[in-house]
């Protein structure tokens, strides 16, 4: 809203129609009930405001449909189609299995060590951690971040409070059952841990914090205490 020139809002909610509209963020007409309905949701048109986008604003298909096939996941079956009128492209995304189901399609090309992924929900101090994770043949670590589904493309504390109760966890199963007893280091290392490691973890948090605007890092100590607890 306050990036567009004008935005139009028609909402269809408790058996009425609502109808307001806007100008770079504010009011122009009062929130009007224009009359009775069936249906619920609602429907929201805008125009990007070209004094802020300096250039033609073209929307990309290929980048909304990955957001949107990212929130899908995140949100166990939550159903979400999109189409593109400019072309008449369309998806729609509903997995079910959230985000165990996201794991298991990153690694859909890899040979996998463990062919059922992990995952594990738990709330601590309204932080709700969610993670899953699976090992595959390749070398490479990919562990995607998301807090209150936006992605953290840089990471943050939820991932150190990941990778270090990820190497604590598994360092003192391996003790406990002896199963380290020939190696000569004592104890494995995050990095060897990780090799071959594909992870997603979201995190909802009520106030999180991050080191810009753009949301790339978040910066919550509370949170990255959270992920390494549950």
């Amino acid at each position: 809203n306050a990036l567009s020139d004008w935005l139009r809002l028609e909402i269809h909610r408790d058996g009425h129609v609502y109808y307001q509209e806007y100008g770079c963020g504010i009011p122009t007409t009062t929130l009007d009930k224009l009359g009775p309905t069936k249906e619920r949701g609602t429907t929201i048109t805008f125009h990007p405001d070209p004094t802020i986008f300096k250039n033609v604003v073209t929307f990309s298909y290929e980048q909304l449909s990955q957001k949107l096939r990212e929130l899908a996941y995140l949100n166990s079956g939550l159903h979400i189609h999109i189409r593109d009128e400019r072309t008449d492209r369309g998806q729609e995304f509903k997995f079910e299995g959230g985000i165990t189901t996201f794991v298991t399609d990153m690694n859909a090309t890899e040979t996998v060590i463990n062919p059922e992924a992990i995952s594990f929900s738990d709330t601590k101090d309204g932080i709700t951690v969610d993670v899953a994770v699976q090992w595959n043949e390749g070398y490479n670590e990919q562990i995607v971040c998301f807090t209150n589904t936006i992605k953290n493309r840089d990471g943050g504390t939820h991932l150190t409070g990941f990778r270090q109760a990820l190497t604590r966890t598994i360092n003192t199963h391996a003790t406990e059952y002896k199963l380290l007893k020939d190696f000569k280091n004592g104890t494995l290392s995050g990095e060897d841990l990780r090799e071959g490691l594909t992870a997603v973890i979201s995190v909802k948090a009520p106030d999180p914090k991050y080191s810009n605007q753009a949301k790339d890092k978040l910066v919550s100590s509370e949170v990255g205490a959270a992920v390494n607890t549950i």
